[in-house]
């Protein structure tokens, strides 16, 4: 079989990381540090109605084309950002342990909107410039009524400063939210059908990422 297409991963984030792993694809990690509000801030003084649809794409772009140049020829980089989309407000990870708790109670017994953005780029051999694909998955969370002693314990833990929205659908938050209406795993941070989608722009597939040994010989 042939080796697979190495895929960067241009996040931090462990849960996209254990995604992909799940998925059979074990990517290699770089974040580059790019800064966040200043790509932001020029994309919306860009485009000053652009959707949040588009501000996560804008900075998941930022991020798989800052990665880009440390790529070897042939390889995939992926950039992911997530925000989450409530009453018109767009919310990334919370400030402190205040600001998340005030916005737990915000989203309790809500629904709101988690919006991830997918830049997907594979850096060609010589001079050539590299191709460039991007999408974004939108997925309408179901929230939980909280009370406030759930709220201050799921705070304490830290794990809702880590995240966008302050909340994980993967970890401790999982039990405060009641549902999801589209793809569980762009609320989690990176859309698998999303990916392949953006893989199929290329002209590669799912199985081109696996890890040797997913696909057995026959016996």
């Amino acid at each position: 079989m042939p080796a697979p297409v190495p895929l960067i991963l241009a996040s931090a984030s462990p849960a996209r990381r254990a995604t992909l792993q799940a998925a059979g694809i074990d990517p290699t990690v770089l974040v580059t540090g790019v800064d966040e509000d200043a790509v932001l801030e020029a994309g919306l003084a860009a485009r000053p109605d652009l959707p949040p649809a588009g501000q996560v794409l804008v900075l998941a772009k930022a991020k798989a084309l800052a990665a880009l140049p440390q790529a070897p020829a042939g390889s995939l980089v992926l950039g992911c950002d997530s925000m989450l989309e409530l009453d018109g407000e767009m919310l990334g990870k919370p400030a402190g342990p205040e600001d998340a708790a005030r916005r737990i109670r915000q989203q309790s017994g809500r629904d709101a909107v988690l919006h991830t953005g997918h830049w997907l780029a594979r850096r060609t051999e010589g001079n050539q410039p590299p191709e460039s694909v991007g999408a974004t998955s939108s997925t309408v969370v179901h929230f939980a009524d909280l009370t406030e002693a759930e709220i201050q314990a799921y705070v304490a833990t830290g794990e809702p400063l880590q995240v966008a929205g302050a909340f994980t659908i993967d970890g401790l938050g999982g039990p405060f939210i009641r549902g999801v209406t589209g793809d569980h795993h762009g609320v989690v941070g990176l859309s698998l059908p999303t990916l392949r989608d953006l893989l199929a722009l290329l002209g590669l597939t799912i199985p081109d990422l696996w890890r040797p040994g997913t696909i057995q010989p026959p016996l």
